[in-house]
């Protein structure tokens, strides 16, 4: 039997019920073959402080091995005031420092997000490329998951009503993973 791949991923909601939650959840059923979703928990971190870099929180420290081990990074968020949740922005502040330790770098990264409008989340994944391409990731460009009025997006199972949305969530995870295995992430 062959070792299955690692993925590490995360959100960018805290909030019980979140759409980004159930949108993480979803994937890590849906998975591709021989891979699995190990699901990271970013709550609870305190705020950034560069004087602490060489102190940084156990949890970061154990995050960071997480993504080092794994082969890409799945990236799930809501949009906040046109941009990215301060507590995510945070834990990547975290986690990019020292540079040396930036577990980002030509890591694969795939981004999806879910809001209550009409966008989906797009603007918050936009400044989330940024980020990354500035961290060295290998970002995937296509295809973008945006899942648009999320109260209405999943049924009560937690599955997506739209097989649409559900053909680029698979079709995303799976160049995630191709990308991991080609060697990008190690």
């Amino acid at each position: 039997m062959t070792e299955k791949i690692e993925i590490a991923g995360f959100g960018g909601s805290l909030r019980n019920g979140s759409y980004n939650k159930l949108l993480l959840e979803l994937c890590k059923r849906n998975m591709p073959d021989n891979t699995f979703l190990n699901i990271l928990d970013i709550s609870g971190i305190e705020n950034f402080n560069e004087e602490r870099i060489k102190d940084s929180p156990q949890k970061i420290e154990e995050m960071r091995e997480a993504i080092m081990r794994s082969r890409g990074v799945l990236v799930v968020s809501p949009e906040y005031n046109y941009s990215v949740p301060g507590f995510l922005k945070n834990v990547i502040d975290w986690l990019s420092v020292p540079p040396e330790k930036n577990p980002f770098r030509n890591k694969p990264i795939a981004l999806m997000s879910v809001s209550g409008g009409m966008l989906g989340g797009s603007r918050a994944q936009y400044h989330l490329r940024q980020i990354f391409q500035f961290l060295d990731a290998d970002v995937i460009r296509k295809p973008e998951v945006f899942i648009s009025f999320g109260g209405q997006a999943f049924d009560q199972d937690g599955n997506l009503k739209n097989p649409l949305s559900m053909k680029f969530v698979t079709e995303l995870l799976n160049i995630l993973v191709s990308r991991g295995l080609e060697g990008a992430g190690h």
